[in-house]
Order: structure tokens, then sequence, then C-alpha cells
């Protein structure tokens, strides 16, 4: 797992309790806040994801595996 999605997913629900917050003591720039820091953890967690899977991609083609069209799943 990247440490991008980690960061991301602290990020997000770091936002998330600060929009929170924000709601409850009726502080709209704590709840914007919030909002933008939730944002920004669930754009760097889509970053890691998207790398995530680039090396996935990458690993594959290094150690292809053959594949059994019929189920289309490696065959065994």
């Amino acid at each position: 797992m990247d440490k991008d999605r980690i960061e991301g997913k602290l990020k997000d629900i770091k936002g998330r309790v600060k929009r929170q917050a924000g709601e409850w003591t009726g502080n709209k720039e704590t709840q914007a806040e919030g909002v933008a820091e939730q944002a920004e953890g669930k754009l760097q967690n889509a970053w890691g994801k998207a790398k995530d899977a680039g090396r996935d991609v990458l690993d594959r083609s290094k150690d292809p595996q053959p594949i059994d069209r019929k189920k289309n799943k490696p065959a065994a």
C-alpha cells in the first residue's frame, strides 16, 4: 500500500472531524477548513491508489501468467 493512500486517508478523517466540529460549534471557518482538508485527503488517497495500480501493472508485466481464456483467470 502506498504511503499516499495512508496519509490521504488520515487527512480525510482529520478533515471530517474538523468539519463536524465546525458544524457543531457554528464556526463556518473551521467547517470550511475541514471540507478543504477532507478534499485534499481524498485526492491524495486517489493518487496513492493510482500509483499502486501502476505498480501492479508493472509487476504483472514482469511476470506474466498464462490466462485460461474460458475462465478469464490465471491457469492452474
